[in-house]
């Protein structure tokens, strides 16, 4: 299995350089949409549901400190396969020319996001993570609107 690492490493490669914020989001929907469109997580590390949306903490780790990035350290672009490539490239075609504030946004009026943050005022930290199970619920309600397709 891919690691998140690796799933960043490829949204780079063909988006150049992106704040580390948009790069959370599109990580984030690009695990959503793969429990979606392939039935299983692009990646095992877990997301959580911080102030300002969808966080994965370990690709935190590597990026903190910096406003945008370019490389992320330990990633392999060529460590997906071609349906998970496909998915992340379908996830930039319909996300990846959103600004960082509008794709935060978004995830502030899913579900998943919603979801995790329940109990929390707006403005608290918070660390509950985002399960792929309502990720993969709500998700699969979007493709009956015909939201967003690949």
């Amino acid at each position: 299995m891919a690691t998140v690492f690796d799933v960043a490493a490829y949204i780079l490669e063909k988006m150049g350089e992106v704040t580390t914020w948009k790069l959370q989001k599109l990580v984030y929907y690009s695990q959503a949409w793969s429990l979606v469109w392939d039935d299983q997580p692009l990646f095992e590390e877990e997301i959580q549901a911080w102030i300002n949306g969808p966080v994965c903490p370990a690709l935190y780790k590597k990026h903190k400190g910096y406003f945008k990035i370019y490389k992320i350290p330990n990633g392999d672009r060529d460590a997906l396969d071609e349906d998970q490539k496909e998915t992340v490239n379908a996830v930039l075609r319909f996300y990846g020319n959103k600004s960082s504030q509008w794709l935060s946004d978004l995830t502030h009026m899913e579900g998943p996001w919603k979801k995790a943050r329940q109990g929390l005022q707006p403005g608290v930290r918070g660390s509950s993570p985002i399960s792929l199970e309502s990720m993969a619920e709500y998700y699969e309600s979007l493709m009956e609107d015909d939201t967003l397709s690949e």
